[in-house]
């Protein structure tokens, strides 16, 4: 048998990435010219699909296991660690800004606000829904287009030291922590730890003389500020002006009230929550800054339309469905609650999941939404997950150990004429009751 063993440095790989059609990492999807990165997984060795993603028309297959050689492999010590090297590379090459943003909640959105306000300035690349982690910030640079003149990265994390990975990897001129809510604590080990985390974006943009545009209502990130970056930016001031973002009512979908260079502007939106205000300050903040013109970012702000179960609000033929489904943790879904008690509705419900990855504190804060739900008046629930199973004896609340139980229950229940909330971490898979109701 030859063996090849195709040894190549990144750079000289970077010149095959440049004459390729993109990057992959799933055989099952390659096309033609891409190169095809050979990722393990917890359960499956990526090397072995190698031959699969060439016989598709991959160009080069990036490998890290000898054993599955071909002429068209190229063998590296690390495939995730030449990828993110090659990604690193790249946005070295682009030489174009990049925006980061992390944050226990809100990140998605803000990042999708901002992206719609500062496309209608510049030619914006942006992280594609979920993909914020150390595999998707680097496809989310690789796949950068030529003529991108901003890149928004979102950046996700469930330890200490990921987000400073991320910093090398995209090396972002701007930054922006939406929040340190409590959120992965059986990774971060603590509230602390949560901090330590998401503050790492501040550290490197302090190293890089960069800049964090920065939430000054939040007492912890301006404290934070103070103590690890050199150069920032308020919400409150972007400009040298004043900026006010204010929740006019308490109605189902969030309106806003928006003073800004002695104007006014009121907003409708599309969101629920009183809780997205700092969203949406936040974008608003960054696209004044970046020198977009208010009139401008109003109307982005008002054609937002949130998907994929964040915020979202249907109206069904018997119900209307806050979801907000994708992800909970407890300080999101206490704000969710709160929000909720306030709509003016009639016959109203929470259908809530189990929040997951809490660690040791897991009791506790099932326990602690418990008492929300009491204090907010919430006199309809339904709680599911083997979580709240186990703390919600006494509450009151009908409680159901999987989803799968819950959707027995509400296929005889026939729910009908309610605002109902749904959250619930994305592994309760809560969407799967929304054509019952």
């Amino acid at each position: 048998m030859r063996h090849f063993f195709l040894i190549m440095r990144t750079d000289q790989i970077y010149t095959l990435f440049r004459e390729s059609t993109g990057i992959t990492t799933d055989s099952r999807s390659v096309t033609k010219g891409q190169i095809f990165f050979a990722l393990w997984g917890d359960n499956y060795n990526g090397n072995k699909f190698a031959e699969e993603a060439l016989d598709k028309g991959a160009s080069w297959a990036i490998i890290d296991d000898q054993a599955f050689e071909t002429e068209r492999t190229i063998l590296v010590d690390d495939c995730l660690f030449e990828l993110q090297a090659l990604a690193a590379y790249h946005r070295k090459e682009m030489k174009v800004p990049v925006l980061a943003i992390t944050g226990t909640n809100g990140k998605t959105t803000t990042k999708e606000l901002i992206t719609a306000i500062l496309s209608r300035k510049f030619k914006i690349h942006a992280t594609r829904g979920n993909l914020n982690n150390h595999i998707g910030v680097p496809l989310t640079i690789l796949s950068a287009p030529e003529g991108t003149e901003i890149m928004v990265i979102e950046m996700g994390a469930s330890h200490v030291g990921e987000i400073r990975t991320l910093c090398l990897i995209a090396k972002p001129d701007y930054g922006i922590i939406t929040n340190t809510g409590t959120a992965h604590i059986e990774g971060f080990g603590s509230v602390e730890g949560v901090i330590k985390a998401k503050t790492e974006l501040y550290e490197h943009l302090r190293k890089v003389n960069g800049i964090a545009i920065y939430n000054d209502k939040d007492p912890v990130l301006s404290e934070k500020i103070y103590k690890l970056v050199n150069r920032a930016v308020p919400y409150s001031d972007p400009t040298g002006t004043e900026l006010i973002v204010i929740s006019e009512d308490e109605g189902l979908s969030l309106s806003l009230t928006v003073k800004y260079q002695h104007q006014t502007y009121r907003i409708g939106t599309n969101l629920f929550g009183s809780y997205n205000v700092s969203n949406v300050k936040a974008a608003m903040a960054a696209g004044l800054f970046l020198g977009v013109e208010m009139k401008e970012i109003t109307e982005e702000v008002g054609k937002y339309d949130p998907g994929n179960n964040r915020s979202q609000i249907k109206i069904t033929k018997s119900n209307t469905l806050i979801c907000d489904s994708y992800n909970a943790n407890p300080s999101s879904m206490r704000m969710a609650i709160e929000s909720f008690a306030k709509v003016q509705a009639g016959e109203k419900m929470c259908i809530i999941g189990d929040m997951l990855e809490l660690g040791e504190k897991s009791e506790e804060e099932h326990a602690k939404v418990l008492t929300t739900l009491i204090d907010n008046n919430i006199k309809e629930a339904l709680l599911t997950g083997p979580l709240f199973s186990k703390v919600s004896a006494k509450s009151g609340f009908r409680s159901f150990p999987d989803v799968r139980k819950l959707k027995e229950y509400l296929k005889s229940a026939k729910v009908n004429g309610y605002h109902i909330l749904i959250k619930g971490s994305r592994g309760i898979a809560l969407e799967q009751i929304y054509e019952l109701l």
